[in-house]
């Protein structure tokens, strides 16, 4: 089958996810040996979903697929996909990848030796175990449809503190995680009820939806998840590792409809379709934990930063699980087998990075094309003292302000359309500088280097921004999909597999890298950090908030289910209290 050159196999011209790093390898030719086994990995993004085959043996991209994912918004704030299309997507990947692979005189089912799966987090789906059907369409990880919900159970919090299940799920209680959106698919979606009551309804992230498909479907498809995904639900106890029953009931969530929470590396089932039918999936990870993975930050103190759309910065804690008092979250980066202890993280999010380079050029006009980001940048020396704070649906970590909005700071009668864009690169850097700040302050390690990766890390102004604004070198690794890599490495180490032997160990040197060195002093680093959280400041309260008809029906309702016998009670006694009192 002939490659299509937007989103095919290497050398057919990058697809959007393999659009950076080292040229591609060349359609027919293999720098590997022909017996040597390879990993194959499904890496379902926000934006496109690709099949990747590595050597396991030197760990290079043998050959990829991509499809991209159609995004649906049927109403301001929303976003959904169709689980049909992304299973879709996954399985014309396979096919086109195996038929390359007999192209060059492999076995698809002899000579991948297993298969790892990494996806966007907190995505939801529900189905019908019945009849394999989606219920509802996929609500996607940056959908904020949940506000109501979110402030149903706020409602119910003391002093509407939204830390309130941190202590047992790590996480805040936000529209992001993927418990408030099984939520609102409950209460406002009747086949969703209805499938609950027959008890058919299943939930998952995306990894959970396309194992149970390739693995049989409704024939007996396994229903799992992995350590990674299960903790960005709100669902799991972040020390015990399973569903906790206090945060299911909490948040009203069925505990049958949710699946068995296994390691990030074990065989959990085989494939039931060609063109690779019979192979174990052996890997799952998150695919912000992925990536930490494949840049191989696997000792406690190394993060690493993913710019796209928006950015994810993970910094590893080792063993240690620590809760943030700054406003990151805990989660957990990796379990390497059934046995094996977990590693947790600190996380931070940002909403906004390369998506506010897409508002600049499409609705202000400002850019013909991405690509020119970087030149027109580059002709100015500075912002012109120009502050950029791109909280266009409000702050992500570490201020976790719904009520900010954007703002732009600083404008001069002599600011150009240079100004402006560089300082969109600089907002990136500031805010990954925010989170680094909160980490240093919650771990009390300084960071000594910042590993990245993402579309954006090919603008190499923006590294060096990077590096002058955080004061630590800047390390943009040179592998092409580090993302798909990491969950290829857990995969072909995982037990029954073993066949991983390129770059793994944490003694082993790293993936090739391209470091940027800081060249600004102290002082001037300091002066302009400082000069951006004003502009922080001034971008807070924009949007304000009374307190919402969900978020007040709630209270009533809590209040009016108390027995009137027992109000007129307590009001008595609270009578005859404040008039001893009085006395």
């Amino acid at each position: 089958m002939p490659c299509r050159p937007t989103d095919a196999c290497v050398g057919g011209g990058a697809s959007p996810a393999h659009a950076h790093g080292p040229p591609p390898l060349v359609l027919g030719e293999m720098s590997s040996s022909i017996n040597d086994p390879l990993i194959g990995v499904i890496n379902e993004g926000t934006n496109t979903a690709t099949f990747v085959v590595f050597s396991a043996t030197t760990g290079e991209e043998v050959c990829h697929h991509g499809v991209k994912i159609t995004q649906l918004v049927p109403r301001e704030g929303w976003l959904e996909q169709d689980p049909a299309e992304l299973l879709a997507a996954v399985r014309e990947g396979m096919a086109v990848v195996g038929e390359e692979l007999r192209r060059r005189g492999r076995d698809p089912r002899r000579d991948i030796a297993a298969i790892g799966v990494t996806n966007q987090r907190e995505t939801t789906v529900l189905w019908d175990a019945a009849t394999g059907e989606p219920l509802y369409n996929a609500i996607v990880w940056s959908d904020i449809r949940t506000d109501s919900t979110v402030d149903h159970v706020l409602a119910r919090v003391p002093d509407n503190d939204k830390n309130a299940l941190m202590e047992l799920s790590g996480l805040p209680i936000s529209p992001y995680f993927s418990a408030l959106k099984i939520r609102w698919l409950i209460d406002n979606v009747y086949a969703v009820q209805k499938a609950i009551r027959r008890k058919t309804c299943l939930f998952g992230t995306v990894d959970s939806w396309l194992i149970w498909n390739l693995t049989g479907g409704k024939n007996g498809g396994v229903h799992v998840t992995d350590v990674t995904n299960a903790s960005r639900t709100l669902l799991m106890n972040i020390t015990t590792l399973q569903w906790d029953p206090v945060l299911c009931r909490y948040l009203q969530v069925p505990q049958h409809i949710l699946p068995e929470i296994r390691s990030s590396s074990e065989i959990y089932g085989y494939v039931q379709e060609e063109p690779f039918e019979g192979v174990p999936i052996s890997g799952i990870l998150g695919n912000q934990q992925s990536s930490l993975v494949g840049q191989q930050c696997l000792k406690e103190g190394q993060a690493k930063n993913t710019y796209r759309a928006g950015c994810f910065l993970i910094y590893n804690t080792g063993y240690n699980r620590v809760l943030s008092s700054h406003g990151l979250v805990t989660t957990v980066a990796y379990k390497m087998g059934k046995n094996a202890r977990p590693v947790y993280a600190l996380e931070g999010s940002i909403a906004v990075a390369g998506a506010a380079v897409k508002w600049l050029k499409n609705n202000l006009n400002l850019l013909n094309h991405v690509s020119e980001l970087e030149d027109i940048a580059s002709q100015v020396q500075t912002t012109g003292d120009v502050y950029f704070v791109p909280a266009f649906s409000g702050l992500y970590a570490p201020y976790w302000r719904k009520d900010a909005r954007g703002i732009l700071c600083g404008l001069t009668q002599f600011t150009t359309k240079g100004h402006i864009i560089r300082a969109c690169l600089e907002a990136v850097c500031f805010q990954t500088r925010d989170i680094l700040e909160a980490m240093n302050k919650d771990c009390g390690i300084p960071l000594e280097k910042l590993q990245v990766d993402g579309k954006m890390t090919k603008n190499n102004l923006l590294m060096q921004l990077q590096a002058d604004i955080c004061g630590i070198p800047v390390e943009r690794s040179n592998v092409s999909d580090v993302t798909s890599l990491g969950v290829a490495m857990v995969a072909g180490q995982a037990e029954g597999v073993n066949v991983w032997k390129a770059h793994w160990k944490e003694s082993t040197p790293q993936v090739p890298s391209e470091i940027f060195e800081p060249k600004t002093t102290l002082e001037e680093r300091d002066l302009r950090y400082t000069k951006w959280k004003m502009a922080v400041q001034r971008s807070l309260g924009w949007a304000t908030t009374k307190k919402s008809v969900a978020m007040t029906d709630e209270r009533f309702r809590l209040l009016a289910s108390i027995p009137a016998s027992w109000f007129l009670i307590v009001s008595f006694g609270m009578l005859v209290l404040s008039k001893e009192l009085v006395s």
